[in-house]
């Protein structure tokens, strides 16, 4: 699998992660491992999770797999904190709570450092300097190799680069881990300029519409999919609507004529995109993986890559025009 460098870093990663967020609560460590297993068969090398995922069970999981399974240094681990469920404060940026996460993190991973630390979320109620503080700390205290962020909008981004470029010697936000995909392109307004001027490299997160453009749902709701659940179900409906299915179908479409499967058209349309370093794909089963690692060799032809662009544009009003030229 190519890789590429993380932002304007040293850092190469595979241009697809492998997401976990299913681990722990629909992926048993059986289906991780094999997982596993079948992404670095593929040359994979990023794996994300995140202390909240499954109540930290999948970072546990993950940890179980490293002790003897996969040589640590062959993966780069990408984790995250800030996020606090079941809590008032829905995310917490606080020095003491970021530390205290990361060393939780690495506990349940069973490593002395993370290659990647993201803050999962912007909190409003911490000084964005004492959030970024924190991770300079994770950094030069050997914890973190390197440092980004996550669901920042595009204000936010540019304000975190930019007081880390602006002192001489300050570690740079490397990342930008998004949802980006034909289906929800809101970052290409403020988020993706921002990272193409700072040098923030992107780390999609659903890039395959919340599984919908799979193109599983078109003919009706299968009933063992994320979106006939309870708990996924309204974040799969989402992109249930008109608007999705007009795209949906280009990409059969093009699938159709490429002699590919949907999901890998859309995985290569949003991996190829300005900015993008590596989407994050989730399975919860080696058979979806494989499935999603079949994009590797797939390069989407300009005039199919066009018509996508055309059929999922998104509207863009003032000042995201050339206003200049109304």
């Amino acid at each position: 699998m190519e890789q590429r460098h993380l932002g304007r870093t040293g850092l190469r990663v595979s241009r697809t992660g492998l997401g976990t967020m299913t681990w722990g609560r629909d992926t048993d460590e059986q289906d991780a491992a094999d997982q596993m297993k079948a992404f670095l068969d593929a040359g994979g090398n990023l794996v994300d999770t995140a202390d909240v995922y499954a109540d930290g069970e999948a970072e546990y999981l993950l940890g179980r797999l490293l002790d003897g399974y996969v040589p640590r240094s062959e993966v780069v681990i990408a984790t995250k904190a800030a996020s606090v469920p079941y809590s008032e404060r829905r995310f917490d940026g606080s020095r003491a709570h970021l530390l205290q996460a990361l060393d939780a993190s690495l506990a349940r991973l069973g490593t002395d450092h993370v290659d990647l630390w993201q803050l999962h979320a912007y909190d409003p109620a911490t000084p964005l300097e004492e959030t970024l503080h924190a991770l300079e700390l994770a950094v030069s205290s050997g914890r973190a190799r390197y440092v980004g962020v996550s669901n920042f909008c595009g204000w936010q981004l540019a304000k975190a680069a930019t007081w880390q470029l602006a002192a001489p010697g300050r570690v740079v936000v490397a990342s930008a881990q998004m949802e980006y995909s034909l289906l929800q392109r809101g970052i290409e307004r403020e988020v993706l300029p921002a990272a193409l001027d700072l040098g923030v490299g992107l780390l999609p997160w659903s890039p395959l519409g919340r599984g919908v453009l799979t193109g599983k749902y078109r003919h009706g709701m299968p009933a063992d999919s994320r979106g006939a659940s309870s708990d996924m179900g309204p974040f799969v409906a989402a992109y249930l609507d008109a608007d999705s299915r007009r795209i949906v179908d280009a990409v059969a479409t093009a699938a159709d004529g490429l002699g590919a499967a949907p999901i890998e058209v859309a995985l290569a349309w949003v991996r190829d995109r300005p900015g993008v370093v590596a989407p994050i794909v989730g399975a919860r089963n080696s058979g979806q993986l494989r499935a999603s690692l079949g994009a590797e060799g797939l390069t989407l032809p300009h005039e199919i890559r066009n018509a996508l662009d055309d059929v999922s544009a998104p509207w863009k009003g003032y000042p995201d025009h050339d206003w200049s030229q109304a």
